[in-house]
């Protein structure tokens, strides 16, 4: 069998390829009908994730480890996968105040794909691996592949090369467990079966790997201390939006005055962790602070007595 004849047999046989029975007549439906459709197939989504729930928790245990060991987390995707990848690690900075070298996304065809269509760069599997060492990847960091098909071969690339290295690697896949034979320490298979158009997965596949990653990096946050109750606490009053986030946050737990918050975070420089332990504990900056350090980061804790 030639490499073309083995590699249509490959897609053929993938989940990601196969006829929805349930919309093979979509092309003759009223707009309406087809909204209802897709949506009919998008309520099926949070479910199959539901089922992965605890190879999630064993993929949060293994980032938050890192975390804590100086790590960080890549996630590596072509595609649609590639750019859900770097959405989400653009957007940890802003809500929770971290370093933007913590979490980074790892594109096929490099930030030109974000925006344009770069499709043979996901056949080139060495430059997988390449782009994950030039972002200085090492044992303490973890990569996460994501593919919806988890054939992806820049994609296996770069989690050949970290599994080389020592470190911890994912997979976040739509590939049914059985057939995932790429070797990583966790593989979380969202099974969301046919797309709604045979092979979108830009849909289905492309939702149910956008909740996963949303899980995995908020509870991860979250096991860092990066949330009191429900609310960002860690956050940067960089913007406008944020400047007023803040404040209501701190107005929210603390009860004090739209002045009073602002005349808090001033003295805090900003912080909202610290200015909530200020009013909390009544007690000023460097104690705020000495508390915040004792507790690992943590409000809850660091309001105990």
């Amino acid at each position: 069998m030639d490499t073309d004849t083995a590699l249509f047999e490959e897609f053929k046989n993938l989940a990601t390829e196969k006829i929805n029975p349930d919309t093979i007549d979509i092309d003759s439906k009223s707009i309406v009908e087809v909204l209802h459709l897709i949506n009919n197939e998008d309520k099926k989504v949070a479910h199959c994730v539901e089922k992965e729930i605890h190879y999630i928790a064993e993929a949060v245990e293994i980032i938050v480890n890192a975390f804590k060991q100086g790590g960080r987390l890549f996630y590596i995707g072509a595609g649609t996968s590639g750019r859900l990848g770097v959405l989400d690690a653009s957007e940890i900075p802003p809500t929770f105040g971290s370093d933007p070298e913590m979490v980074q996304g790892l594109i096929a065809g490099g930030y030109k794909a974000l925006v344009w269509a770069q499709e043979g760069s996901e056949d080139m599997k060495e430059q997988g691996a390449i782009d994950l060492m030039e972002r200085g990847f090492n044992s303490k960091d973890v990569a996460c592949g994501i593919a919806a098909s988890r054939r992806t071969p820049y994609v296996v690339g770069a989690i050949e090369k970290a599994r080389e290295l020592g470190a911890k690697t994912l997979y976040v896949t739509c590939t049914p467990r059985e057939q995932m034979n790429i070797h990583v320490d966790v593989a979380v298979c969202v099974e969301v079966g046919p797309e709604v158009i045979m092979g979108s997965t830009r849909m289905k596949s492309g939702t149910a790997e956008k909740l996963v990653l949303n899980m995995l990096t908020t509870t991860s946050m979250i096991q860092l201390g990066k949330v009191y109750k429900n609310m960002m606490v860690d956050l940067q009053m960089n913007s406008k939006k944020l400047e007023e986030r803040s404040k209501r946050t701190v107005m929210e737990v603390t009860g004090v005055s739209y002045q009073k918050a602002e005349e808090i975070l001033g003295q805090a420089n900003g912080h909202v962790k610290t200015a909530l332990v200020m009013i909390l504990k009544d007690v000023n900056v460097e104690e705020a602070k000495r508390r915040l350090r004792d507790s690992d980061g943590f409000v809850r804790k660091a309001l105990a007595d």
